[in-house]
């Protein structure tokens, strides 16, 4: 299928908004009253930080919801006030926070049902409006939308958008599309449907994996197997890595990220030579800004001395886990919550370790004065991130 002619042609559709519908001051009026917080504003205001009793608070100096984040969000609740009597259904989680999430469904707006593993369209009919979330959605729940006729508002993140057009480069000179993230992301199974070829490795050890085959070859079996679900159908790791270019999901650690792509154009200068690099290796900058500017406000932040540290955000949002996993390398007791509820009663906390599945901590906060690092996800609002500081306030009251 030509994606960037369906694309193109999706734009022109008069069923098809990339733009709000000029609520823009009404809307903005309503986020701020739920989203934004005075108390934020305050450590802001105060260098990033505060001290109150015996906890002093260090926020990163980057954190919470994005500019994409921001208008994904926005151009929903245009959606709502400009359809008002229409059923809006959204395809999946607009972004990963459990309380704008539920702030949408208390707005009626309803989640694609998933039935045994697979989205559920039935129910979707030319009269509805369906929103496409800041991950974006694949090409082949656009088209079959589209043959719906019903009317799609994309608030695709202009960043994803960006990876998608490399992967469409990648596509025009026959390379196979390399893509650093999670499979299984929403946002990963969007961009590779982009791809004619792709494979997508997860992290360092599995981009090694691939380069030694690329090298020295070895068992194509047990390399399908490895990467079954995370390929192309009819991937030939002998036949499709002999051009590849690199991309990733836009959460991913940006570090990472870009060693990946060197060790692949390594691989490739020792494989055929420099002079024959470009015809075998393309890479483009695809890391997004604002994951960017948090990974390094949360490298900066754990260089100070933290008793310990609290990472805001949703258990599924990558971009938050990433964060976490900064903290966790430093060495600081680190505790991923998704809202202010999982603090208490009493001294607990119910926190995600990173790879883990919740947990319970019991007399988590030290006795005495302590300095508390905090930082939050690209799609959490700076009120859950205020409700958590007013928490860890009254129990050390």
């Amino acid at each position: 299928m030509d994606t960037k002619a369906f694309k193109r042609a999706l734009h022109h559709s008069e069923n098809y908004h990339r733009q709000g519908f000029g609520r823009e001051a009404e809307v903005s009026v309503v986020l701020d009253t739920e989203y934004q917080s005075d108390l934020v504003q305050l450590i802001r205001n105060h260098n990033y930080s505060l001290e109150r009793g015996d906890v002093t608070i260090r926020l990163a100096e980057s954190f919470g919801f994005c500019w994409g984040v921001e208008r994904a969000v926005a151009m929903a609740y245009e959606t709502r006030r400009h359809f008002p009597d229409q059923r809006i259904w959204i395809t999946n989680e607009i972004i990963h926070n459990p309380s704008v999430n539920q702030r949408l469904r208390e707005m009626q707006v309803e989640f694609i049902p998933v039935v045994d593993g697979r989205k559920d369209f039935s129910r979707v009919t030319p009269q509805d409006v369906v929103i496409l979330p800041a991950f974006g959605a694949s090409v082949p729940e656009m088209e079959l939308l589209s043959h719906k006729g019903c009317t799609m508002v994309d608030t695709t993140c202009p960043w994803v958008s960006k990876v998608w057009n490399t992967v469409e480069k990648h596509k025009k000179h026959a390379f196979t599309s390399i893509i650093h993230g999670k499979y299984n992301h929403e946002e990963t199974i969007a961009t590779s449907s982009f791809a004619n070829v792709y494979l997508v490795v997860l992290d360092l050890a599995e981009a090694q994996y691939v380069c030694d085959y690329m090298l020295q070859g070895g068992d194509r079996h047990a390399f399908l197997k490895k990467f079954a679900a995370a390929c192309s159908e009819g991937f030939d790791p002998d036949r499709d890595l002999e051009r590849v270019g690199v991309a990733n999901q836009t959460t991913m650690l940006k570090g990472e990220t870009e060693a990946i792509g060197k060790m692949f154009e390594h691989t490739l200068m020792r494989k055929y030579g420099p002079q024959a690099l470009h015809e075998h290796f393309l890479s483009f900058n695809t890391i997004c800004d604002a994951t960017q500017e948090r990974q390094d406000a949360m490298l900066e932040l754990v260089q100070e001395p933290l008793d310990l540290m609290l990472v805001v955000g949703g258990f599924n949002s990558s971009n938050t886990t990433h964060l976490q996993e900064i903290a966790v390398a430093r060495g600081i007791p680190s505790y991923h919550i998704d809202s202010a509820e999982r603090i208490g009663p009493g001294n607990r906390v119910e926190h995600k370790p990173l790879h883990q599945p919740l947990t319970v901590q019991e007399d988590w906060l030290p006795a005495g004065k302590i300095v508390l690092g905090v930082t939050s996800g690209a799609s959490t609002p700076d009120k859950v991130v205020a409700d958590v500081m007013e928490r860890v306030f009254a129990l050390k009251a």
